[in-house]
């Protein structure tokens, strides 16, 4: 008896080494780091009326990196985002606690038309809905949207949402 104790003891302790273990692993940021996903190499094309932009971007498609986002940036290039891809379109909503930089949120159909433009306000825990069901955030830098001329309506090109809507990214 005081052997299979032991042996499930041994083994209850080995599960919660592995957790730990790919717990830090995660991308998440619940230790105050940002997360820093690869870079995608096809830049994501913005159609708006003054010519096409392309911003860099890193693409967060999982729970868990899309839960971590930009959290804890500080500071990122006018031509960078981060694309957040969801499984399939709906009502979603952000919010800003722990991003300490401000963000332009443009909310995306599934066809890649951009549906409305948010602005985030660093720290804060306000929602920040999309107000119609969309399957794509682009998060920029604020003030980039306007810069850039993004507008409701505006198409985004990039091959994953192509493969979302069934259409060329090209």
């Amino acid at each position: 008896m005081a052997y299979r104790n032991w042996l499930t003891a041994g083994a209850l302790c080995v599960a919660m080494a592995f957790a730990v273990y790919f717990y830090a692993l995660s991308p998440g940021s619940a230790d105050g780091q940002a997360m820093i996903l690869p870079v995608d190499p096809t830049p994501l094309v913005a159609e708006t009326g003054s010519g096409e932009r392309s911003f860099s971007i890193e693409i967060a498609d999982t729970s868990d990196e899309r839960e971590a986002g930009l959290m804890f940036r500080k500071d990122m290039a006018d031509d960078h985002g981060m694309l957040f891809v969801f499984e399939t379109p709906g009502e979603v909503t952000f919010w800003m606690k722990n991003t300490p930089m401000p963000l332009d949120l443009v909310f995306v159909g599934q066809d890649g038309k951009i549906k409305a433009i948010k602005r985030g306000e660093p720290e804060s825990e306000a929602i920040i809905p999309a107000g119609q069901p969309v399957s794509f955030v682009l998060e920029l830098k604020a003030g980039t949207a306007a810069k850039d001329g993004l507008k409701d309506g505006d198409l985004l090109r990039h091959p994953v949402i192509a493969k979302a809507s069934g259409t060329s990214s090209n």
